[in-house]
């Protein structure tokens, strides 16, 4: 049986490494939201933990720290992306 939601310990994880990385390179919310392509509100939610982030604001961001987002198991192992053929 699947094991209930945890969004909100997981959206403030994320929350906390988005503002590290950003701190890490010296940047303001109004800065990496021009880098990304994305208003401040994406970056602000992100940044803020909130659980309703729209994916492809928050793949912007992350590439714009030059960082990727992961799909990991629970025993953290990378969830490899389909062979297209």
């Amino acid at each position: 049986m699947a094991e209930p939601r945890r969004a909100r310990k997981h959206s403030g994880e994320l929350a906390g490494a988005f503002v590290a990385r950003r701190h890490q390179l010296h940047m303001t919310r109004a800065e990496l939201a021009l880098l990304a392509g994305v208003g401040r509100s994406p970056v602000h939610a992100l940044e803020g933990g909130k659980d309703t982030v729209q994916l492809d604001g928050a793949v912007a961001v992350a590439e714009a720290l030059g960082c990727e987002i992961t799909l990991l198991t629970r025993a953290e192992s990378p969830v490899p992306p389909l062979d297209p053929t």
